[in-house]
């Protein structure tokens, strides 16, 4: 195993959705896409050709994990390139996969803790339920019995009532991130960090790299000896910031490209 471990979030970090590309410059100097999800059907996320080179020699030369909130049957829709990864973390760390396989005791360890430090999904839902008004949600939904989220109507939705949600959350060990148009409520403990610190153990890597763009993200990044976000995202529309931790200006498709130069420089440096 390599002595360096890259954990990247992937939505809107490294592919990104036609929604999210933000391709910005002239038509003619666009950059060429490769699909690398595909969803009933239908193109879904893309990364830039170049993108998929450079993260295929990162998986040569680092133990690429990716670190995701998206649920198991949500990730195994996407088709990275490169070699595929010894460790996959989803559901924001809830499971820990190895070779595409879950560990149960890493799910039932989360599953403790939960019970332990957090309130109840339940009440978390039957809140959501009752006070999400149905002229701006579109869709409830539930991730791996572990978290809840929101599909919304972004331009519907008051920016009051995701202020309220926040702070009824935060009384209760929960934490709410607005990402497009979903909003997460999220336990605190089950945390991207958490898993990516077993994945360094078992790995021995002494190194750890890591990058996101959201909320749920912060921790990643701080657990992290060196971290990068892009220019866009709730990190970046707060100026959020932290020692060790790179803020570039990049934003859109553009920017999952510019992180992957930034983990290869790095791993090359050790």
């Amino acid at each position: 195993m390599s002595p360096v471990l890259v954990a990247s979030d992937l939505d809107r970090t490294l592919i990104y959705s036609s929604a999210a590309l933000a391709l910005t410059m002239p038509d003619a100097r666009a950059p060429r896409l490769l699909c690398v999800e595909v969803h009933e059907s239908r193109p879904l996320s893309y990364m830039t050709e170049t993108a998929a080179g450079l993260l295929t020699d990162l998986g040569d030369r680092a133990v690429f994990v990716p670190t995701t909130t998206r649920t198991r049957k949500q990730y195994q829709r996407i088709n990275l390139p490169g070699p595929t990864p010894p460790y996959a973390i989803c559901a924001n760390g809830g499971h820990l996969l190895v070779d595409g396989v879950p560990d149960l005791d890493w799910h039932a360890a989360v599953l403790a803790r939960l019970a332990d430090e957090c309130a109840p999904l339940a009440e978390v839902r039957e809140h959501l339920a009752a006070t999400a008004d149905p002229a701006w949600v579109r869709k409830h939904r539930v991730a791996e019995d572990l978290f809840a989220y929101l599909v919304v109507e972004r331009e519907l939705l008051p920016e009051e009532w995701v202020k309220e949600l926040a702070a009824w959350a935060e009384n209760r060990g929960w934490t709410v991130s607005l990402q497009g148009r979903k909003i997460y409520a999220v336990p605190q403990p089950l945390t991207k960090s958490a898993a990516v610190r077993e994945v360094a153990r078992r790995t021995g890597a002494v190194l750890t790299l890591a990058a996101g763009d959201s909320l749920l993200d912060a921790d990643l990044l701080l657990a992290a000896d060196r971290g990068w976000r892009p220019g866009h995202g709730e990190l970046a529309d707060t100026d959020w910031t932290a020692p060790g931790i790179g803020a570039l200006p990049e934003r859109g498709v553009v920017a999952g490209e510019r992180i992957l130069r930034e983990f290869l420089k790095a791993a090359r440096e050790v």
